[in-house]
């Protein structure tokens, strides 16, 4: 989507920066790991497919993606941009009858980041743009059965279980963002700052 296309949201343990054709080759290494496949529940694709895929990503109005950074990394700027990415945090605004519900997807996609928060910050700041900039004010998350320590995360994120398709073996999780939930989320992302982007060639502070 093209709102969050100059975007940069600076947390404490992740940066978040929009897809852009310069993190695509790492992306692409990334999903060529069958278990990845296998939790992302997708299909592997030539380089072409994924340059492709970038663009209908910003383009696309029912779509929002940021790549993760590693903060540490990033702020030591130690290498190019691309050599900081873990990972990436997704919106789908897909349900056509209401406008106010975004299907969020995390992937941690380097094995030497997980279980070290990443994923819970990207989530909860992707969960608090989605309420601020696109008025959300419900989530879901559909995740493998057997990926357990993603349905632990959104369960410590106050998501409960509303569904098990046991043909996709597939568990729904959802959060519906009454006043106290936005509030405890405006709270918990209370530290993030929201800076200007400059396609994949920001300035470091």
């Amino acid at each position: 989507m093209r709102l969050n296309q100059n975007t940069m949201l600076l947390g404490k343990k992740v940066v978040l920066v929009p897809y852009t054709s310069e993190h695509v080759p790492r992306y692409h290494d990334w999903m060529k790991s069958e278990e990845l496949q296998r939790l992302t529940a997708s299909e592997p694709l030539t380089l072409e497919q994924e340059y492709a895929m970038q663009r209908s990503w910003r383009e696309d109005a029912d779509k929002c993606t940021f790549i993760v950074l590693d903060s540490e990394k990033w702020q030591a700027q130690l290498g190019p941009e691309e050599s900081c990415m873990v990972g990436d945090v997704n919106l789908f605004l897909t349900d056509l009858e209401d406008p106010t519900l975004g299907e969020i997807e995390v992937m941690i996609a380097e094995p030497s980041c997980r279980g070290r928060g990443f994923g819970t910050e990207a989530a909860l700041l992707m969960m608090s743009y989605g309420v601020t900039k696109l008025g959300l004010t419900k989530f879901e998350a559909k995740i493998g059965q057997g990926n357990e320590p993603s349905i632990r995360m959104f369960q410590k994120l106050h998501f409960e279980q509303v569904a098990l398709n046991s043909v996709f073996q597939e568990v729904t999780l959802r959060l519906a963002v009454s006043e106290p939930v936005r509030q405890w989320l405006l709270a918990q992302t209370s530290h993030v700052e929201e800076k200007a982007y400059r396609d994949g060639s920001a300035e470091h502070q």
